[in-house]
This record gives C-alpha cells, structure tokens and sequence, in this order.
C-alpha cells in the first residue's frame, strides 16, 4: 500500500509541475512583446537610419487636441491607437487625428484583454473599431494592438487571417515611471534606438505626465539627430534593409 500512495504522489507531482510550467509559458506567450503564434508581429524595426515611432494609447479622450497641438507645434507625426468605445464618445477628436495627418490603429473595441475569448468576440472588437476609425476619415493601413500586450491563440489567429499586422512596442516609461514625467523623459532618451517603437499613455490618469513629456522627449531625439514616422511609414523601412 505505501509503494501505491508514493507512486500516486509521484504521479500527481508530476502532473502538477507540467500544469504549472504549462501555465507559465502561456503565461509567457501572452506577454511576448516580439513573438506571436500566427502572423506578423512588429515591435521595432532594424534600419541604420535614426528614426522612431511615436505611439500612443487608449484614446482618443477630452485631451486629445493637446496632444495634436503639440505634434503641430513640433512638426511631429505620431500613430494613435484607439479604443472603439472612445471614439464614439470623441468622434471629433479622431477625425482631427486623421485630418492632421496621423496614423490611426486599433487597440480593440472595448479595451478588454483579449485571451480566452471566442472568435466571434475577437472579430466584433476588432471588425467594429475598424468601421469607426474608418468612419472617421482615415483611409491608411490600419494594424492592432492588443489590449494590455495580451494574445494567445484566437486573437493573433483572427489578425493573420485577415492581414491585420500586430504592433507591440520597444520603449515603454510608463511600465516604471508612470506619472513622473522627467523620469518618462530621461528612460525615452536613454531606451530609444533607430527603429524604435515608444509607447506613450497621454489619454490615462496619470496621462499629464506623458503630456508634459512629450515636447521634451521630441526635443532631446532630434537633438540626438531621430526623426518621426508613423507605424506604417517605420515598418516600410525594414523591407528596405
């Protein structure tokens, strides 16, 4: 009987590893920032040219217009990834983002993490955002961001089989210095390299911070010779290479 009740345990032991190192890979796989189950993924592109991409997340909000005046007073282009559900409470917030000659992506309907979702649920997030920004005036590529980072199976499944390009980010301040807005300054200059993708959240609660940044994060690149592009216009210059 105790050569049973230790096979037994033995057993589940090992069962019990393979469930927590199972959980932990998807674990990883969701947060992956470069890899993806199924289609392409973009977080950065390699070129020898000093150029980076200026993103921003979870608009558009009461404060777009500051953000655009900035990008104006700066000669600036940015790509801004949208929430479905803020843009139809902003709608003329976005249609100034197209007007002004920016980069309109996806970042789902409802902002909601997007594993463990059925396809149907995936497309209506995805299809639905897409006919707003559309509406919107913009005509450009339109790639997705997934919510929070996350994705696992359904999601990147659906994007590829619809062409729809994933876009993740390099350069992220706010994951340690959200609402410090010369600690965001000193990690952007410090983290950004030619080909860079940065990820900014002027549109959160702590949004101010990213706001106040903003000029000075554009200052200090050009001053370090970078240009900005849109995500469209990066992602060109890596079939380039």
């Amino acid at each position: 009987m105790k050569k049973f009740f230790k096979k037994t345990f033995m057993v589940f032991s090992a069962l019990a590893l393979v469930l927590v190192l199972a959980g932990f890979g998807l674990l990883m796989l969701s947060n992956a920032r470069s890899f993806q189950l199924f289609g392409k993924l973009t977080d950065r592109v390699d070129t020898g040219r000093k150029v980076a991409a200026l993103t921003f997340d979870d608009g558009p909000a009461g404060n777009t217009g500051e953000v655009l005046d900035i990008l104006r007073d700066k000669n600036a282009k940015a790509t801004f990834y949208v929430i479905g559900q803020s843009v139809e409470l902003y709608p003329d917030q976005t249609r100034a983002i197209a007007a002004r000659g920016h980069e309109l992506g996806n970042h789902s309907y409802s902002h909601s993490r997007l594993i463990l979702k059925s396809p149907s649920r995936v497309e209506l997030e995805i299809e639905k955002t897409n006919e707003l920004i559309r509406g919107a005036g913009y005509a450009g590529e339109i790639t997705f961001r997934p919510p929070y980072g996350k994705k696992l199976v359904v999601l990147p499944w659906y994007l590829s089989r619809n062409n729809i390009e994933t876009v993740m980010w390099d350069v992220e301040p706010d994951t340690e210095h959200a609402g410090d807005a010369g600690a965001i300054l000193d990690y952007t200059l410090e983290k950004t390299e030619p080909g860079s993708i940065i990820l900014l959240h002027p549109f959160g609660p702590e949004g101010s911070a990213d706001i106040r940044a903003l000029p000075e994060i554009i200052d200090g690149l050009r001053e370090e010779g970078y240009s900005f592009v849109t995500v469209s216009e990066l992602k060109k210059m890596d079939s380039e290479n």
